[in-house]
């Protein structure tokens, strides 16, 4: 008798352990289909176009060891020079979303853009690194995305991606996000993992610094 009890313990032991075991094969690169970048381009705001970021994206995934996925940087673009709006919400696939360390983020574009799990402790990088935040030094929370909280394209006139990501210069602005999801207070902006607020004196590397920022971009994988 005691011996069965021990066999129906050990059994039900390895059956909790195969949930886990399971969980933790679905983390590190392979898995990975989301990411903050470790690094911006360099250029504050010129990402040389959606083509450009997403080459970024790519190159850093592929580094990580998460190259076989198609990566693409969450950046809208405004309609100009006969070139419709882009939507950062259509670029990056259905999901679901985890970081490196096998954290859900999102199981949707839906999910994503409504009540997701992006904290500072889940928008991790490509390499499973936590992004420096608010109250961090140097903070650089601030993470390029030229979208409206619904993850659309702003409309055309105003510049909020400076210009469809080509400039670096002081005139045009982007908007940001809030990977920490913390500003300088407590309204619903401010908490924005999308669209905080725009950045400030034009779209140089120093004036994305002047803000929080360093030119970093959302990577997700679209397959």
């Amino acid at each position: 008798m005691i011996g069965a009890n021990i066999r129906t313990a050990a059994a039900a032991a390895f059956l909790l352990a195969i949930p886990a075991a399971a969980s933790a094969q679905q983390a590190g690169p392979s898995a990975m289909t989301f990411f903050v970048t470790s690094v911006g381009m360099g250029k504050g705001a010129d990402l040389g176009g959606l083509v450009g970021a997403d080459q970024h994206c790519q190159k850093l995934a592929q580094a990580a060891g998460a190259g076989s996925r198609t990566w693409r940087a969450y950046l809208s673009t405004q309609a100009a020079d006969g070139q419709p709006a882009v939507n950062a919400r259509d670029r990056i696939g259905k999901g679901p979303w985890q970081n490196a360390k096998g954290e859900m983020v999102a199981r949707s574009v839906e999910e994503l853009h409504g009540t997701n799990a992006l904290t500072k402790q889940t928008a991790l990088n490509e390499k499973g690194e936590t992004i420096n935040g608010r109250g961090d030094q140097p903070n650089t929370h601030d993470i390029l995305t030229g979208s409206q909280p619904d993850g659309t394209a702003f409309a055309a006139g105003q510049d909020m991606t400076c210009g469809n990501w080509t400039k670096s210069g002081t005139e045009g602005a982007a908007m940001l996000g809030h990977h920490d999801r913390m500003g300088l207070d407590e309204q619903p902006p401010a908490k924005s993992w999308n669209s905080s607020h725009a950045s400030r004196g034009g779209c140089s590397q120093d004036a994305l610094k002047s803000t929080g920022g360093a030119g970093l971009l959302y990577c997700f994988a679209a397959n």
